[in-house]
């Protein structure tokens, strides 16, 4: 027997395989595993249209600021005057290409309230410092901004250590906080879209949050970012409670700072890795609310040579926010999520593995042209298992593109003086490619992070004992030169913004058309 006979065997049998009852219950169920993720992309973007809707309607009905308030009557001066003060908290680390954009889309907010931004860093050396300094000496006159220099954490993660600085810094007299990643696109009506939604509820809602739309740069990487992200994007999609929160963006009482209620500093300050899954997991202890405007969705422009290896870097900590609890209610859901996942990631990858095979073994027949009937009788059914994941697999892919379109128009709605999104630039073929790449890698990651108890972030490694922070390494040497997804430089390169653009000057603009008080704090 030659050896290309042996391989045909081995195809035949594992044809044979992959037709039992427990392999068709695999296949099956990716099936079913892709169905529902269309469903999911289907009810968010149902969610998001309604929103565009709204934003349509009310601007033939002769609002043409209908990005900003539902009620046009909301832009009076005496009811802006009433709105509540507003702290933003920014903790930075590192300087990249998309910064200086993000950075003005958050300071040239179109809220009407008094508000405050600050920029929290780690040190006068972290090259964030000297760019967001030059930048805001641009806007001196026409916005309330400051940085602050937050010095080493040494009982938490940095970003944390970070926001509680921001919080100590705040205005005495403000009543919401918002913290932000740097790396977050606003639009001019966001802050204002979020304290409306505050103040509708203020005893019952605990955070308001809101979820990324990432817009790929074209590498491998950035679209496993884009994948790993999409299936999360429907649990924020609610227009309203979710269980879900994104420290990217978080609205919160700052009098919950200021009183340590519910225990959210001494939660985040005694061992916390993760602000989000932290404060999440508070939320679902003490029954507090958390909501999701439906336009609270940010275009976040993922960096042009995003590689594989940091993907794999930002993978490795996102599964290790699993490893990290305050209580072992917090323990049992996170070993829960790690579990499911795990399973479902698997799950997904296992029926294209097998499709692999018995597109295989049918091409060998038709080429060879055997005519044995169990062969023949084995590969037809392996097809018909093939061609029902492809039409599976299309309406994912048809959902997900769609729930896309949606969240890409809502943004340029959202932001009319911003350059216009679109989806052309989306390759689809990587999509898929990146939707069995991360799934596979997924659960490798979990069990890595599992074992090791350790992560670098940043070029910072943490080492968690009982699910929190016990120890902390610094060495410029341990670590990356540059963040995963944003690509910002970590050590010795120092941002500048780039000289004055259309942008900029609008940007001034929207500002000094908001013209905030100044106070002093």
């Amino acid at each position: 027997m030659s050896t290309l006979d042996s391989i045909d065997a081995i195809l035949f049998s594992l044809s044979r395989a992959f037709t039992s009852p427990f392999a068709v219950f695999v296949q099956i169920q990716g099936c079913t595993i892709c169905l529902l993720l269309a469903l999911g992309w289907l009810m968010a973007e149902y969610v998001r249209n309604r929103e565009v809707k709204r934003i349509k309607k009310s601007i033939k009905a002769g609002n043409s600021l209908a990005f900003l308030y539902q009620d046009i009557n909301e832009l009076e001066h005496s009811r802006q005057e009433k709105l509540p003060r507003v702290s933003v908290v920014m903790p930075l680390k590192g300087f990249g290409e998309h910064n200086l954009h993000n950075w003005r889309s958050q300071i040239t907010s179109l809220y009407g309230g008094p508000l405050e931004f600050l920029f929290v860093v780690e040190s006068t050396e972290d090259p964030a410092y000297h760019a967001v300094s030059r930048l805001l000496s641009m806007y001196q006159d026409h916005v309330e901004a400051k940085v602050v220099v937050a010095g080493l954490s040494t009982t938490c993660s940095q970003k944390i250590h970070n926001q509680l600085i921001g919080v100590e810094k705040m205005h005495k007299d403000t009543k919401y906080v918002l913290f932000l990643d740097d790396d977050v696109r606003l639009h001019p009506g966001t802050i204002g879209a979020l304290t409306t939604e505050m103040e509708k509820n203020p005893e019952v809602i605990f955070i308001q949050t809101g979820y990324p739309l990432d817009l790929p740069s074209g590498t491998l990487g950035s679209y496993c970012i884009y994948e790993y992200h999409m299936p999360c994007s429907m649990g924020f999609a609610t227009g309203g409670r979710t269980f879900f929160l994104w420290g990217g963006c978080m609205m919160m009482h700052a009098d919950d700072f200021r009183q340590d209620r519910y225990g959210v500093v001494s939660g985040l300050r005694d061992g916390g890795y993760s602000d989000d899954m932290t404060l999440a997991s508070l939320a679902g202890a003490h029954k507090r609310l958390i909501t999701s405007p439906p336009v609270a969705v940010f275009p976040h422009p993922l960096a042009s040579d995003l590689s594989f290896g940091r993907y794999w870097n930002y993978l490795r900590k996102q599964t290790f926010v699993l490893e990290s609890y305050i209580s072992k209610v917090n323990w049992i859901m996170n070993k829960a999520l790690f579990a499911v996942h795990c399973y479902l990631s698997w799950g997904f990858v296992a029926p294209y593995v097998m499709a692999v095979i018995h597109i295989t073994s049918a091409l060998r027949i038709y080429i060879k042209g055997y005519h044995q009937l169990e062969d023949t009788t084995f590969a037809s059914g392996g097809m018909m298992l093939v061609i029902t994941l492809a039409i599976c697999t299309f309406i994912e892919l048809l959902s997900m593109w769609n729930l896309t379109r949606r969240e890409v128009q809502l943004c340029n709605m959202l932001s009319p003086e911003a350059p216009r999104l679109s989806l052309a630039t989306y390759n689809w073929g990587l999509v898929f490619v990146a939707m069995l790449v991360d799934n596979f890698l997924y659960p490798i990651s979990a069990f890595r992070s599992h074992f090791s108890q350790s992560i670098n972030w940043s070029g910072i490694r943490y080492h968690l004992k009982d699910g929190k922070i016990f120890k902390i390494e610094r060495r410029k040497d341990m670590g990356p030169a540059k963040t995963d997804l944003g690509g910002k430089h970590l050590y010795g390169k120092k941002g500048a913004p780039q000289k004055a653009s259309f942008l900029s000057s609008l940007g001034r603009n929207l500002a000094h058309w908001r013209q905030p008080k100044k106070f002093d704090v």
